[in-house]
């Protein structure tokens, strides 16, 4: 089995029940945090931006930015790993109806918004960051496969890197396929090194497949209604301090991840 360490200094988390990854940290000590406002706040976009852009890249900036916030990192010089199981399913529902009623209607700006790393160009654009940025999906993997792709490119690398997952509602005919009830966004920053700013340090080891991770309600209830909430179980972890959890990066390959006191 391989084994890879790393260390969490920033978390990023919005639901419609949880503004962010304090609310989180209420839910699991039984208490029931004020919910967000309706719309994901996405302040790292100029207002311009914010107004114009879709709910799915308001939902990966709002999240990216809040764990840039805790890292203390510049957001400019954080390498990139943006994951999502369908991208923006309201705007591929608008295409396919537009496309098969009335092609010669179909919005530029909406198209120029379905693409899968329409929330990096967003994000790097508004941060003016350089940095490497990629786009990662794996169906209801994503976050996990995310999660090691963005731990290799930090290790390789040796720099931290932002992961960000997100998915919002399924819309239309997709819905009945795609099971995606609510939106959730999730983000960390990663570093290979223990610093003033460290959250958590964690064991990442790859296994095959393996059941995930149980939770209670109402986070199971939450991992159910959105790709992106497969995540719930590590943040769950950092949000306790402690224990083990199972994720999925691929069908057949599966992540163990156990927290380790901070050296």
């Amino acid at each position: 089995m391989t084994t890879l360490r790393f260390c969490v200094e920033g978390i990023g988390l919005w639901s419609p029940q949880l503004a962010n990854f304090d609310a989180l940290r209420s839910v699991l000590a039984g208490g029931t945090p004020e919910p967000p406002p309706s719309r994901p706040a996405a302040t790292t976009l100029p207002a311009n931006e914010r107004r114009r852009a879709p709910e799915s890249v308001l939902l990966a900036i709002e999240v990216a930015g809040q764990a840039v916030a805790m890292s203390g990192r510049s957001a400019a010089t954080l390498a990139s790993i943006f994951a999502s199981s369908q991208g923006d399913q309201a705007i591929t529902d608008y295409m396919c109806t537009t496309l098969a009623q009335a092609p010669t209607d179909l919005s530029p700006t909406r198209f120029h918004n379905s693409v899968h790393n329409a929330a990096a160009g967003y994000w790097t654009i508004a941060t003016e960051c350089r940095a490497p940025s990629t786009a990662v999906c794996a169906q209801h993997a994503s976050f996990g496969a995310g999660l090691l792709e963005a731990v290799s490119l930090m290790l390789a690398e040796q720099r931290p890197v932002l992961l960000v997952c997100s998915d919002i509602s399924g819309s239309g005919p997709l819905l009945e396929v795609t099971g995606c009830t609510q939106p959730f966004g999730c983000a960390l920053v990663l570093a290979p090194d223990v610093s003033a700013t460290t959250l958590a340090q964690l064991q990442l080891t790859l296994t095959s497949a393996q059941p995930a991770t149980a939770l209670p309600e109402p986070l199971s209830t939450w991992r159910d209604g959105n790709p992106s909430a497969h995540a719930l179980p590590l943040l769950a972890l950092l949000a306790r301090g402690q224990g083990r959890c199972q994720l999925d990066a691929a069908a057949t390959l599966g992540l163990q991840i156990d927290l380790e006191s901070v050296a």
